[in-house]
């Protein structure tokens, strides 16, 4: 039996051409890429999914957080919103601290507005 995606996933795409997402995703190595890459696709065919995986993020509204665990103990997170009944992946980024960072917030939520 095929298992359809019950939320596609689609990456940001900017005004000038540019996509943030899959840009950040080559940079990292080959394993935490896979990892993460993993884990949206969990959330792909998962739909809805819940913490530990997914999660909205309070005083964001509309925008939900991947939760990935990478090699040596870190972190990342991947920012998305659904639009048009797909997962649009707006912002990733290595975790550092125990909260998140507001710009990365920020970030996330711009380009959620900037969706048409």
């Amino acid at each position: 039996m095929v298992e359809h995606k019950r939320l596609p996933a689609r990456f940001f795409e900017s005004v000038s051409g540019r996509v943030p997402v899959r840009e950040w995703l080559l940079v990292q190595v080959a394993e935490d890429r896979k990892t993460i890459g993993e884990d949206i696709c969990t959330a792909e065919f998962g739909w809805p999914v819940g913490i530990p995986l997914c999660r909205s993020l309070k005083g964001h509204k509309g925008v939900w957080e991947i939760r990935s665990n990478l090699t040596g103990g870190r972190i990342s997170r991947v920012f998305f919103c659904v639009h048009d009944g797909a997962m649009v992946l707006l912002h990733g980024f290595i975790k550092k601290s125990q909260k998140t960072p507001a710009r990365e917030l920020d970030i996330a939520s711009k380009r959620m507005r900037g969706l048409k």
